[in-house]
């Protein structure tokens, strides 16, 4: 007897959970030949402000862990990822038509940046900040600190692009709401059940699916997001809306790539400095 397919319904990842679009509205997901995947939830605005209402009571417990905790965290999700290697593989070549060398390359990298990231949690600070000389007896240190709730639009690489923008928002203790991509929307879903089953608090990463010409405008606006990343924003005019949407409250913004980005080069500490705010403190040194 021939069984029938489980055809499978995605859901959100917000504050720690699954939940369905507030909406009820769902799209396919389909392969390199427009075969089906799965139905994926289809976020809506209401889903939007959960994830940031997620993101920000998530933040002070998140932030205000240590460094190196963080770092455990983060290489946590490594681990988690790396029990799941096969499946990622086989969600590449699905979704993307891949072969089984450059899906295992690709995935490989993903496992690989988290790591990455992991290492610089407690590091970063050493390198990015400064003891400043002064004309006077005092001490003047300059130390980076996270922004807070960060909104990002996933680059079309749908693993290495995804987790190379969430890995250095959380490791400097921002919280992060991201919209997956929207042709390959599949690994991030199987991303968010590896966070859900690692150390990864609820909150700290929630992970929308659907358009971004849709959810965007309204996380630009969001008057509780910190920071806007416009990673995966590959049209012009929906990322100069963007911008002016985040200049309401003054979001530090990173721009949407000027030329397609090569996810597999070697990663900067360029990241991690955008997503952090420099506070410089003076101190009289005494006697």
């Amino acid at each position: 007897m021939t069984r029938l397919d489980v055809r499978k319904t995605h859901k959100l990842y917000i504050g720690g959970a699954f939940p369905r679009s507030e909406s009820g509205r769902t799209f396919e997901a389909v392969d390199a030949k427009g075969g089906f995947l799965g139905n994926m939830a289809l976020a809506s605005r209401k889903d939007a402000r959960d994830a940031v209402l997620a993101a920000r009571k998530a933040f002070g417990g998140w932030s205000t862990r240590t460094p190196y905790n963080r770092g455990q965290v983060v290489y946590r999700l490594a681990e988690v990822m790396e029990g799941r290697r096969d499946q990622f593989i086989e969600q590449l070549r699905a979704a993307e038509g891949l072969n089984d060398k450059k899906a295992t390359t690709y995935v490989d990298a993903a496992i690989d940046r988290v790591v990455w990231y992991a290492g610089w949690a407690d590091k970063y600070v050493q390198v990015l900040g400064n003891g400043n000389p002064v004309s006077g007896p005092f001490f003047n240190l300059s130390t980076p600190e996270p922004t807070g709730v960060v909104a990002t639009v996933a680059p079309s690489g749908p693993l290495l692009g995804l987790v190379s923008v969430i890995a250095p928002a959380i490791v400097t203790g921002n919280t992060v709401v991201v919209i997956a991509s929207e042709k390959y929307p599949v690994p991030a879903v199987t991303l968010s059940e590896c966070m859900a089953t690692s150390d990864l608090p609820g909150g700290v990463v929630n992970i929308l699916t659907g358009k971004p010409a849709e959810i965007a405008p309204w996380l630009a606006s969001h008057m509780d997001v910190n920071a806007l990343d416009l990673a995966g924003v590959d049209d012009p005019e929906l990322a100069a809306s963007l911008e002016v949407a985040a200049a309401d409250n003054l979001k530090r913004v990173l721009r949407a790539p000027s030329a397609p980005v090569d996810w597999l080069a070697e990663p900067t500490l360029a990241r991690l400095e955008g997503l952090v705010e420099t506070k410089t403190v003076w101190h009289p040194i005494g006697v």
